[in-house]
């Protein structure tokens, strides 16, 4: 259980040195992702396509900043801990 643990901590400083590349890629992946799915449906315009695809990868992007802030909120919450407890 250690090993998922020091995986997860990796992961999750890699992302607080990475935010924007994190987004970037999460916006990527989703916008292509969506794209793909879309020209599955052959019955759409593809005008229509692209727009839902684009309403896609910005609803991603808004989930992947809202994801940012959660982790930039714990990252200064356990930071402050840190200080409080080398204090004592």
């Amino acid at each position: 259980m250690a090993e998922a643990k020091t995986q997860v901590e990796t992961i999750r400083k890699w992302v607080v040195d990475h935010k924007l590349r994190t987004v970037g890629c999460l916006w990527l992946s989703g916008i292509t992702g969506s794209i793909a799915y879309n020209w599955s449906r052959p019955n759409m315009k593809t005008s229509v396509k692209i727009i839902h695809a684009r309403l896609h990868a910005q609803a991603l992007t808004l989930a992947a900043l809202a994801g940012a802030a959660v982790v930039e909120y714990y990252d200064h919450r356990a930071e402050a801990k840190r200080a409080k407890n080398s204090e004592q």
